[in-house]
C-alpha cells in the first residue's frame, strides 16, 4: 500500500506528542517530590491518567461550536485536589453563541454551576456567573432549563463574556447510594452542521495541545503543593496561597492541610463545625494532588458517612493502621500527602487543631467516648461506599 503524501506529517506528530508526554514525566522526580517508590509510581500513573483528560480538552470536545458534557474526574482520573464526593461536568462554551442546557437536576447535597473565562491556571481564569443550590431553579420533578448567552433570558440563565470559554457543574454526594447525579444535554442555538473532518493539522494541534496541557497542569498544581508543603499542619485556603483567578468552589472555601506521618505517627484533628452548614467533607490525597483511592480504602469522611462526637465536634484520626475510630482517614502507604475540608454553605470556616502523636499513645489524646467502629462494620462501609460510586457514574449504563 502506497502512504499518502501527508505520512512524515503525521508521523512526526505523533512522534512529537509522544516526546512531549516523555518530558513531562520528569516532574515526578522533582526535587521538591516525595521520593519513594509508591509517590514516584503514584506520580507517573497521575501523569498517565491525565492523558485522557486533555485529549478530551484539547482534541475530542474542544469546540464550543459541538460542545458535549463530559465528565471530568472519576475514580482513575484526578487532579487538582479532586473532591472524593463529587462528579465534575463540564463543557467548552464561548462568549457569543447561546448554550441550552436542560435535563434532571438531580439530588446531590451540594451543586453549582459556574462559567468561567480564559486565564493563566490550566483550568481557566474568572467565574464569570454562577447558581449555587436553590438559585437553579427546576420544576417539581426536578427538571431545569438553563440559557447561558450575553443577552438577558427569562429564567435561569448567566450571563456570558468575550473570553467565556467554559461551563462546568460540580455535584458533591453525602449519601453516595441514594443521592442521584444530574442527567442533562447541552445544546448550541442556531445553526446546526456536523463538525468538520479530523485533518493532519488539526489532529497534530489537538495533539500536542493536549500533552502540553498535560505537562502544564501537573507542574500547576504540583508547585501549588508546594505551598501547602511549606507549611505543614496549617489548614490554609486556595485564596491565601493563590492569587491569579480559577474557578472556584461556589458557597464554601475548602481549606488544605499538608500532613506528614510515618508509620508509628498518627495524626488527630479536631474542630467545632460551623453552624447552619449545608455539607461537610473531609477528603484526603497524596502529594499529586489527587485523592487517594476512595473505591477501596477509607480516604473521606462527609456530613453523611462521617459522624460527630457527643459534644458536636468533629475528631478525625490519620494513620497507618485503622485504629477503630470512626472517623478515620487511611495512608494508602504514603507518609506525606494533603488533606481538604469544606465547609459548604457555612457563614464562617474553622480550622482543626492539627496534632501529631506516637500511634502507641494515640489512646492517650482520644477522649474516652470516642466514636469507634469495629472491623467488620469499617469493610460494610468501604464496601456500601463502593457501591455507591456504580450510582455516581454510572458504570453500568
Amino acid at each position: 500500500m502506497t502512504g499518502t503524501s501527508t505520512d512524515n506529517e503525521l508521523r512526526q506528530t505523533w512522534h512529537d506528542f509522544c516526546d512531549r508526554l516523555k518530558q513531562a514525566g520528569e516532574l515526578v522526580f522533582r526535587d521538591n517530590a516525595p521520593d519513594t517508590p509508591l509517590d514516584r509510581a503514584v506520580g507517573l500513573r497521575y501523569l498517565a491518567r491525565n492523558i485522557s483528560l486533555g485529549l478530551a480538552f484539547e482534541l475530542e470536545n474542544s469546540d464550543p461550536s459541538h460542545p458535549e458534557l463530559m465528565q471530568y474526574f472519576n475514580p482513575t482520573r484526578k487532579q487538582g485536589g479532586d473532591n472524593a464526593d463529587a462528579n465534575y461536568v463540564g463543557a467548552p462554551i464561548n462568549g457569543t453563541d447561546t448554550y441550552r442546557i436542560y435535563g434532571y437536576r438531580g439530588t446531590a447535597s451540594y451543586f453549582a454551576i459556574t462559567v468561567l473565562e480564559e486565564g493563566e491556571t490550566p483550568w481557566g481564569g474568572g467565574v464569570v456567573g454562577s447558581l449555587f443550590n436553590d438559585e437553579l431553579v427546576c420544576d417539581e420533578n426536578g427538571h431545569f432549563e438553563l440559557i447561558l448567552s450575553p443577552d438577558p433570558h427569562p429564567g435561569n440563565w448567566i450571563r456570558t463574556s468575550p473570553d467565556t470559554m467554559r461551563v462546568t457543574f460540580r455535584q458533591f454526594f453525602a449519601d453516595w447510594q441514594n443521592e442521584q447525579p444530574m442527567r442533562a444535554v447541552i445544546e448550541r442555538q442556531g445553526e446546526e452542521a456536523p463538525p468538520q473532518p479530523l485533518t493532519p493539522e488539526t489532529l497534530r494541534e489537538g495533539l500536542l495541545a493536549a500533552a502540553d496541557w498535560v505537562a502544564f497542569s501537573s507542574e500547576y498544581w504540583a508547585e501549588k503543593m508546594d505551598l501547602w508543603k511549606a507549611r505543614p499542619g496549617e489548614f490554609i485556603s486556595f485564596r491565601e496561597l493563590e492569587k491569579r483567578k480559577i474557578d472556584a468552589t461556589p458557597g464554601g472555601v475548602p481549606l488544605i492541610c499538608y500532613w506528614q506521618a510515618q508509620p508509628d505517627e498518627a495524626i488527630v484533628l479536631r474542630v467545632n463545625p460551623p453552624d447552619p452548614l449545608l455539607y461537610w467533607n473531609m477528603e484526603f490525597g497524596s502529594y499529586w494532588f489527587e485523592t487517594v483511592d476512595y473505591r477501596y480504602r477509607q480516604s473521606a469522611l462527609n456530613s453523611f458517612h462521617g459522624c460527630l462526637e457527643e459534644d458536636g465536634s468533629l475528631l478525625a484520626v490519620i494513620s497507618h493502621q485503622d485504629p477503630g475510630v470512626a472517623n478515620w482517614l487511611d495512608t494508602a502507604g504514603h507518609c506525606e500527602g494533603y488533606v481538604t475540608l469544606r465547609w459548604m454553605g457555612a457563614e464562617t470556616s474553622p480550622r482543626p487543631d492539627y496534632q501529631v502523636v506516637k500511634l502507641a499513645e494515640l489512646e492517650q489524646h482520644l477522649p474516652a467516648d470516642c466514636r469507634r467502629i469495629d472491623p467488620e462494620t469499617r469493610r460494610e462501609q468501604i464496601r456500601q461506599r463502593r457501591l455507591g460510586l456504580y450510582n455516581r457514574f454510572h458504570y453500568l449504563a
